[in-house]
């Protein structure tokens, strides 16, 4: 990173003593000799804010480059650095304006700020910067204090916060005796020749740089103000897992935060040294269960042959081979239909687990598994095994019922007001409208718990005569055929028809015989 002094460089400081020098001059007598002093003076400032401009625009590169790199931990001062660069700039520009309005009042509007002629116009920087019809001399003060108050906002340190002040200082030194205090822009810019006024601009704009230097080094070094330094050691137990299976072994890493890693500490652990090529792993094989306490120290070398002791403790529970498994759909199995089957064991990865079916087949569907039963009222097992370092167990063994699929409930499918379709069962009004629009019959399993949808074969449709005779008429598979629709389409409201001897068929491969729906006609 940029370096962060606030020393001035030998280069400013010289050039600081040459503007006072020359002011004094100045003082004394306006010679053709001070007036080329201070046009050196002004190229001597002028070259060096070119230089300090390419040097600052370099940290809002470094910036930048951090911000990309590292948003989160960059993001705050890369924004706060565009803020800079703005302000900056706002005042950097508004006093360059100032001395090319100073320069064209003197040599009018083919005036050129690098080659001035009438250097000695004692008129012009007062009738710019004093005049009651101008008055920059006034809002050129108030721009630096707001700058200055802003820049020095940004910066912590107090060394840094004085310089700053310094720098872009706008207090006068007024003497005693004087009845009417002057105001800062008269002392620069009362009687004073074009060039002189130009030299004292340049010289703002060298120090609002300078400044802006010093703001951009304390926005880097921010960047790195909130790490967290280590300023302690501790001692930790790391393990695979607190809860290990009979039959499967303990591991743990033993560690030092912190450690330095060209000191490696001696591990002791219930007494005994923990062997340097372990590394700081500690295993040990469990036979029982229960709750199982260890402690120990680490020993740490240091450079100057003095070592530290840190201790640490920890506990490890073993616990009996155990799974779970539950039927998703509820807690027994219907034959014939794939039941999804969570399973699981606690510790173990899932990669690690496999299972098997009596009574059917069982497969695996990523992390969940799909159980298909064959023969109805015959049990079906399954039983659940486990790889834990190499070595297959089995760890647990569960019992399902296996049913046949119930019944499913024909209905008249249609769509409701939203475009939605909807199931109707029978036993209230429908509306005729909706009737009309009907064309096929189904049939499902849809009760929330069970979900299966079945193909309806064939279905009768009775209505009855005037007279009280019941009228048949047959299907055309799932769908109405058109004498159906027809005998609908001539009820009128309040009269009732019936949707009997429906035949299904579901993914059991089973056909049954469904009971009928009662349609009132609204």
């Amino acid at each position: 990173m940029a370096g962060n002094s606030t020393k001035l460089s030998p280069r400013q400081k010289m050039i600081n003593l040459m503007y006072i020098v020359l002011t004094a001059m100045l003082a004394l007598n306006v010679s053709s000799d001070v007036l080329n002093g201070f046009r050196q003076v002004e190229e001597g400032l002028g070259r060096s804010t070119t230089t300090a401009a390419v040097r600052n625009e370099a940290l809002y590169q470094q910036l930048a480059d951090f911000n990309e790199q590292n948003p989160e931990k960059g993001g705050v001062w890369y924004n706060e650095s565009i803020q800079l660069r703005e302000k900056t700039s706002e005042l950097y520009n508004y006093i360059d304006s100032l001395k090319y309005l100073i320069v064209r009042k003197a040599d009018g509007k083919d005036a050129d700020i690098k080659n001035i002629k009438s250097q000695d116009d004692l008129e012009a920087a007062s009738y710019v910067m004093l005049s009651p019809s101008m008055q920059h001399g006034g809002k050129l003060r108030k721009a630096i204090e707001e700058y200055r108050t802003y820049a020095s906002g940004l910066m912590p340190d107090s060394i840094k916060k004085a310089t700053v002040e310094e720098c872009l200082s706008t207090k006068i030194n007024s003497r005693t005796e004087q009845i009417n205090p002057i105001v800062w822009e008269t002392t620069l810019f009362e009687n004073m020749p074009v060039v002189a006024a130009v030299t004292i601009l340049t010289k703002m704009q060298s120090d609002v740089l300078y400044v802006e230097n010093l703001a951009l080094n304390t926005l880097i070094t921010n960047i790195d103000a909130s790490d967290v330094r280590v300023n302690k050691l501790d001692a930790f137990v790391i393990p695979n897992s607190k809860n290990i299976m009979r039959g499967s072994k303990y591991s743990a890493n033993i560690v030092l935060a912190a450690i330095d890693t060209t000191q490696v500490p001696d591990i002791y652990i219930n007494g005994k040294k923990l062997p340097e090529g372990n590394n700081g792993l500690y295993e040990i094989f469990c036979n029982s269960t229960g709750v199982f306490d260890f402690n120990g120290y680490l020993e740490v070398p240091h450079g100057d042959g003095t070592t530290t002791r840190h201790n640490f403790a920890s506990s490890y529970t073993v616990v009996e081979p155990t799974a779970t498994v539950s039927a998703t759909m509820m807690n027994v199995m219907y034959a014939g239909i794939s039941n999804p089957v969570s399973i699981s064991v606690p510790g173990i990865p899932n990669n690690a687990i496999q299972a098997t079916m009596t009574n059917g087949t069982l497969t695996r569907n990523g992390d969940a598994w799909d159980a298909r039963p064959t023969n109805v009222g015959e049990d079906a097992v399954i039983t659940v095994t486990a790889t834990v370092d190499g070595n297959t167990q089995t760890v647990a063994s569960t019992t399902f019922r296996v049913r046949r699929l119930p019944d499913p409930t024909p209905y008249i499918p249609y769509k409701d007001a939203n475009g939605q379709e909807q199931h109707y069962k029978g036993g209230k009004p429908f509306s005729k409208g909706l009737l009309r629009g009907a064309t096929t019959l189904g049939a499902a399993i849809d009760d929330g718990l069970v979900n299966v949808s079945f193909n309806v074969l064939s279905f009768e449709l009775v209505t009855f005569d005037q007279m009280g005779n019941a009228m048949l008429e047959k299907s055309e598979g799932a769908n109405f055929s058109k004498r159906q629709s027809d005998a609908i389409n001539r009820l009128s409201r309040g009269k009732r028809f019936y949707i009997s001897n429906i035949k299904a068929i579901g993914p059991d491969g089973v056909t049954r015989d469904l009971s009928p729906i009662e349609v009132i006609v609204n």
